[in-house]
């Protein structure tokens, strides 16, 4: 008889593993959650957190392992106790694997130019023309640049940018309009959780980690996306210290490889590296960065060099000019974000610097009703899964924006006053059917009246 004679057939045993998920035999959990699991003989798995941890303890453990094999009493574990000996797990079947979307790549002809990237902004974010208008211009220019061909040796350098704005003018929220409008891989990360690299904190390399879990570690899109560092403001450098200053000048300078562009090493499917986890190499020459910080302090400094100018005489400039002057910020110079603590390399790595006003009362009555997905329209929605009409009345608009200018926090406060007054309104509708539309009025939210409530079939008046 030859070889071909023979039939392979699949054990019971191994249609078994084909179709269940291995398990780890340490912390039981699943190879769909765990990772790839470490095999190992009698049949036993454990997952690589758990394997870094017993490495880690035996390490860290002030025992020589290696003198205790003479020790009466000692007995270390021999896995061929384990067989038969481990209790029995609920079996997972795996999950079927999904086709995966094809992923759009970017093409220089599918670029939307500036002003139409702003016009898609306007129908998400109100006011901050100049902002939306400098941040369209910046990314048209840094895509025109990443997909260029560069056989005439003209290279063309990169557009960070540096938003400047008060609490709740819409830094984050723009980043995240824009990389949606675009469909390109977006990651925010927060700058006062990083470190330098030796330090508790994350590694100034996560911000790329983050993009490459965003880009569902796919190295290539990665490269394509774009990094929103916020809080930036509190890596300035800190003044009359005589410690290291590990979260500040040193995040700066550990930045500047980042924001030109350089090859960094980050671990696949994880925030931090260590030896169970691949490693993959992502070039951040082509991802975009965008840093966004309030600068509380920055004011006083524009305000003082500004103030520098100013004389005695009649022509003088008066001492107080700037004090009431909302749009401060727009004035603002290389050398007053010197003086605020940023270094100088790390400006010159985001040529971009522009300003985001600070919102007033008009801004916030347009951001309640105007936008696609402005909050009224979220709990009109919801009330309309109840067959229930909702309106806001002039009155009721400015009062909300009233309260959301005395909390000085910004668009962001106009979320939290909605929640508490309309909190009684979605408890209260659905109990009778009969009611088919509410009207919020300013004496509702001032708390000197309530809401008017009419009836499916009643004749509603206009709103005033």
């Amino acid at each position: 008889m030859s070889e071909n004679d023979f039939t392979i057939v699949d054990t019971d045993e191994e249609k078994e593993t084909e179709e269940y998920e291995k398990y780890c035999s340490i912390c039981n959990r699943p190879e769909s959650v765990t990772g790839k699991m470490i095999e190992l003989p009698n049949n036993l798995n454990v997952c690589q957190e758990c394997m870094q941890k017993s490495f880690d303890a035996m390490a860290n453990s002030p025992v020589d392992f290696s003198k205790m094999g003479n020790i009466p009493g000692i007995q270390f574990l021999n896995l061929s106790d384990l067989e038969g000996g481990i209790p029995k797990r609920q079996k997972i079947k795996k999950k079927k694997k999904e086709d995966k979307k094809p992923v759009r790549k970017l093409n220089i002809k599918d670029i939307p130019a500036p002003h139409k990237i702003k016009a898609q902004l306007d129908e998400y974010v109100v006011g901050q023309d100049y902002a939306k208008k400098a941040m369209s211009v910046a990314v048209y220019n840094h895509y025109k640049r990443v997909l260029s061909d560069t056989a005439d040796n003209i290279e063309i350098e990169k557009s960070n940018m540096l938003m400047i704005g008060p609490t709740g003018s819409g830094k984050t929220y723009l980043v995240k309009t824009l990389a949606k409008l675009l469909d390109v891989p977006l990651a925010i990360t927060d700058a006062t959780s990083l470190t330098e690299a030796g330090y508790i904190g994350d590694d100034i390399e996560s911000v790329v980690s983050k993009l490459l879990a965003a880009a569902d570690n796919d190295v290539e899109r990665a490269e394509q996306g774009i990094i929103f560092i916020d809080e930036i403001d509190k890596i300035a450098k800190k003044k009359n210290s005589s410690q290291r200053d590990v979260s500040g000048e040193s995040v700066q300078q550990g930045l500047l490889k980042l924001l030109e562009g350089s090859e960094v090493e980050v671990p696949v499917g994880a925030n931090s590296k260590n030896a169970m986890v691949p490693l993959t190499t992502v070039n951040t020459k082509n991802i975009l960065f965008i840093c966004g910080g309030a600068f509380p302090d920055l004011e006083a400094i524009i305000k003082e060099r500004l103030n520098n100018t100013a004389s005695m005489g009649f022509n003088a400039e008066l001492k107080d000019k700037y004090d009431k002057d909302k749009d401060l910020l727009s004035k603002v110079t290389v050398e007053d974000l010197r003086n605020f603590g940023m270094i100088p390399e790390f400006i010159g790595r985001l040529p971009i610097i522009f300003s985001l006003k600070g919102l007033d009362k008009e801004m916030l009555v347009k951001i309640l009703k105007e936008p696609k997905n402005a909050i009224l329209k979220q709990y009109q929605k919801l009330l309309a899964l109840d067959e229930v009409n909702l309106m806001f009345n002039d009155g009721a608009l400015e009062a909300i924006a009233e309260k959301a200018m005395e909390k000085d926090t910004g668009a962001r406060a106009l979320r939290a006053i909605i929640e508490e007054f309309m909190l009684d309104i979605m408890y209260e509708i659905p109990k009778d059917d009969s009611i088919g539309q509410v009207v919020i009025t300013r004496e509702y939210i001032e708390g000197t009246g309530g809401p008017q409530i009419y009836l499916r079939g009643q004749e509603i008046p206009l709103l005033t």
